[in-house]
């Protein structure tokens, strides 16, 4: 892998090229054909790389919690997030692994499926959903996470988030889908965009990364890297002139 902007460098350290500013701080992670498609054949695995591979596993052993939306997690076929040895020194003083946040308007989820028969103690799968959710669904989903509630009809992502910071859960890493992606830039809450691009073209009906209510969060790119023609893009939010201010 090679970084090209904003200077060349070849086989960058990826942990520091993805290193994020200490406290609060939501970085999205989306892979997508040159095309803007988010996913092939239903999936995002068949637009990504090996070097996506490593650059996804970083950014897991960076953060605090993976949030998720309720679609990508049953599409995707989440489980919990696994220790891994490379973590070690990423995570020293954090538990071994960050926990899975799903977020569900209706509980719609495999409550059998191991994101929540085989979590860890430390990375009890967290369920953020709605008052108006089934009961029963919402007293058999907290036998084996912790359940939120956030909003009455639809989950609200701002009390959301607040909550997991509020719980120490400061660096969030959101793999979407497309429609939470949008639901959280329409909240304001995107500090960062990890994009990469792969040299696809695959026309059809995939959603863009962000699938929603039209909104603009305007952003810097701050880094490139490269790698068998798959970019590799950090984009940074700029602050406001009020708070650059």
């Amino acid at each position: 892998m090679r970084r090209i902007h904003p200077d060349f460098e070849d086989d960058p350290d990826l942990v520091a090229a993805y290193a994020q500013p200490a406290g609060e701080w939501l970085r999205l992670n989306m892979v997508a054909s040159a095309d803007g498609g988010a996913w092939l054949k239903g999936l995002s695995g068949g637009l990504s790389s090996e070097g996506d591979r490593r650059v996804f596993g970083i950014l897991r052993g960076l953060a605090d919690v993976i949030l998720a939306g309720a679609a990508t997690v049953r599409t995707e076929g989440y489980g919990p997030a696994r220790p891994r040895e490379s973590w070690r020194a990423l995570r020293e003083g954090r538990p071994p692994a960050p926990p899975v946040a799903v977020v569900t308007r209706r509980l719609d989820l495999d409550l059998g499926s191991p994101l929540f028969t085989e979590t860890e103690p430390y990375a009890r799968t967290i369920v953020i959903t709605t008052e108006s959710a089934p009961r029963d669904r919402r007293a058999e989903a907290a036998k084996k996470a912790d359940v939120i509630i956030a909003g009455e009809y639809r989950v609200d992502l701002v009390p959301a988030v607040r909550e997991l910071r509020d719980r120490g859960l400061g660096a969030i890493l959101c793999e979407g889908g497309p429609r939470l992606n949008a639901q959280l830039a329409a909240a304001g809450l995107v500090d960062e965009l990890c994009l990469t691009v792969s040299p696809l073209l695959i026309g059809g009906d995939a959603a863009r990364i962000l699938n929603g209510a039209a909104s603009q969060t305007r952003l810097t790119l701050a880094q490139v890297l490269q790698e068998e023609g798959f970019l590799f893009c950090r984009y940074m939010r700029e602050m406001s002139d009020e708070l650059a201010g």
